[in-house]
């Protein structure tokens, strides 16, 4: 199966959509070296059993579910494909736990669990519930 940058976006949108919401940042732990492996391994390290969504040669991306939460485990080919992934996923808002050639999308708190696991650097997408117009805009209806 050939993947386009569209279907990354958009499943990348999709897993960013279902996962998203507030959580709280509990304490701060020494951060273990960051994980490495396939997506597999990845996913046995943190105990869970990946439901695969898509299975390509540029990305693998599950659906996992952990004591600490539900959250997309992707892993890629290549860098770069990775920090696309990311850069158009942040415009959806979320919490990113991102590795090397990896990225784990949830809740905070899960995101937060998992890093005491994996390792990795959180990173945050766009925070949208802010957004109130403002006094004397107006909002254009469908």
């Amino acid at each position: 199966m050939k993947v386009t940058r569209p279907m990354l976006a958009v499943a990348g949108a999709a897993a960013v959509l279902v996962l998203t919401g507030c959580g709280s940042d509990g304490g701060t732990k020494a951060v273990p070296e960051t994980a490495t492996g396939s997506l597999e391994q990845l996913a046995a390290e943190v105990k869970c059993t990946p439901n695969m969504q898509i299975d390509a040669d540029e990305i693998r991306q599950a659906v996992c579910k952990d004591a600490d939460g539900k959250f997309i485990l992707a892993t890629f080919a290549t860098d770069r494909g990775l920090r696309e992934w990311i850069n158009g996923a942040k415009d959806y808002g979320g919490h990113y736990l991102v590795g090397r050639k990896w990225v784990a999308v949830g809740e905070t708190s899960t995101v937060t669990a998992l890093r005491e696991t994996l390792g990795g650097d959180i990173e945050e997408g766009m925070d949208h519930s802010a957004h109130e117009p403002s006094e004397g805009a107006t909002h254009s209806g469908h």
